[in-house]
C-alpha cells in the first residue's frame, strides 16, 4: 500500500495494482486499524478522469462532513497526490504528506 496522505484519522492510499485502472482513485483508510485492507477502507474516491481533475466519490461510509474535508483536501493537494502515486506505481518510496 502507498500511503499517500494523512488527513483526520484516515489515510489516503493507492495500491500498486491500482495502476491498472481506468480511473486514478484514493481509498480512505481508517488510521490504526490492524485489518485488512477491504475492512480497513471507508471509502473510494475517484481523482481523475481522462486525464483531468474530476473528484468524485464512487462509494463512502464516511460522514458528509468527513467528506467534505477530505474532498477538499485532495482537490487542494492534487497534484501533489498525483506525482506521489506516480512514484508509488514507479516502486518508489514516498514520504506522507500530513493535511491539516
Amino acid at each position: 500500500m502507498g500511503k499517500l496522505a494523512l488527513i483526520l484519522g484516515f489515510i489516503l492510499s493507492v495500491f500498486p495494482a491500482d495502476t491498472f485502472e481506468n480511473r486514478r482513485h484514493i481509498h480512505v483508510v481508517r488510521k490504526g486499524s490492524k485489518r485488512s485492507h477491504r475492512g480497513d477502507t471507508v471509502a473510494k474516491i475517484w481523482i481523475e478522469k481522462e486525464g483531468q481533475k474530476d473528484i468524485e466519490i464512487a462509494w463512502s461510509e464516511l460522514s458528509s462532513a468527513e467528506e467534505e474535508i477530505i474532498i477538499r483536501a485532495i482537490d487542494e493537494n492534487w497534484e501533489t497526490l498525483n506525482r506521489k502515486m506516480d512514484d508509488v506505481f514507479e516502486g518508489k518510496k514516498i514520504r506522507i504528506k500530513k493535511i491539516k
